[in-house]
């Protein structure tokens, strides 16, 4: 069987290449996510790092069974996150056990609820990983969105949140932190990677 290599970080350039200087505004479609829901702080909670050692072996066995049944192979996309609490102060005051995550990673338009299935079972079957029951398969439509590219550490990213915010204000929109949540997209691994040298995506939708 040939091979195709498919890039779909470069399809979806305007996605998930924004400026890092200037704010850009993007319209999400609806796209199709694996997603684990949770809560507390990323740095010290189990939840959180049981969440991404279930949905990476998900994502990889999808790519395996797409690529041994179809003939294409592509990367897995990159980890993302949407973030939110019942109480937005939260945030502002850094109480991070109070903060409500959702983690995911897109799956592209081939991967199907089948194919998804058969990799839940896979995975299930061989490795067994904690958090293996709170995954589900969904999609997911942001719509109208503002986002920068953010380097550096995450504690840095006030500035850039509020270059965000403040254009979204300008031009007119308006988002409930609740329910058009904060979400980030992290390009490199945050656990191996340098903080100063962390690339994450900053994104908000509005209405």
């Amino acid at each position: 069987m040939k091979i195709t290599k498919l890039d779909f970080k470069k399809e979806l350039d305007e996605l998930y290449n924004p400026n890092k200087e200037t704010v850009s505004d993007v319209n999400i479609p609806s796209m199709n996510y694996i997603m684990i829901d949770g809560k507390g702080n990323p740095n010290t909670s189990k939840e959180f790092s049981e969440a991404i050692k279930t949905l990476y072996p998900v994502a990889y066995a999808i790519k395996f069974l797409i690529k041994r049944s179809t003939g294409n192979d592509f990367g897995v996309m990159p980890l993302e996150g949407l973030w939110w609490s019942n109480d937005l102060t939260d945030f502002e005051t850094a109480n991070k056990d109070n903060w409500n995550w959702t983690l995911m990673i897109m799956q592209p338009k081939l991967v199907t609820k089948e194919i998804y299935n058969q990799a839940f079972i896979n995975v299930k079957g061989k490795k067994n990983p904690a958090y293996i029951n709170k995954i589900r398969f969904e999609s997911f439509k942001e719509g109208k969105s503002s986002q920068i590219m953010h380097i550096g550490p995450f504690t840095s990213e006030g500035p850039n949140i509020k270059k965000i915010h403040d254009h979204i204000k300008e031009i007119g929109g308006t988002f409930d932190g609740k329910i058009q949540k904060h979400h980030e997209i992290y390009l490199n691994d945050f656990r191996k990677t340098a903080q100063e040298k962390l690339k994450t995506i900053l994104r908000q939708s509005y209405i």
